[in-house]
């Protein structure tokens, strides 16, 4: 098994690009995942990254090799987070996994 493959489905729907209010409004593109140097551990998987203001911009689900010395020390030059941009996640629950009412239900 190879790590981060995407579901056929998920390619398709992507190369569509049907983003709609999902879609970054400078780039006009769909952001999958963004490197933070936010310090995390083993278990941090689906942990939620915020912006400045508190707002859910990602969830947390893999780190570089050196992240998981942040047990111990933590070095921000050195560090890296990587996020799925929880605008990717929306998509997916909204175009991929039907899931309309949550949508609706979260105000969006």
């Amino acid at each position: 098994i190879a790590d981060y493959v995407m579901e056929p489905e998920i390619t398709k729907l992507l190369k569509k690009g049907k983003f709609g209010k999902y879609k970054d409004k400078k780039t006009k593109q769909m952001q999958l995942c963004f490197l933070s140097n936010n310090d995390i551990t083993g278990g941090n998987s689906g942990s939620p990254m915020f912006d400045g203001n508190g707002h859910v911009i990602g969830l947390a689900f893999d780190g570089n090799w050196e992240a998981m010395a942040g047990d111990i020390s933590f070095d921000p030059a050195l560090q890296r987070c990587i996020g799925v941009d929880i605008r990717f996640v929306l998509w997916i629950i909204d175009r991929w996994g039907g899931g309309k009412n949550i949508i609706k239900e979260l105000g969006l």
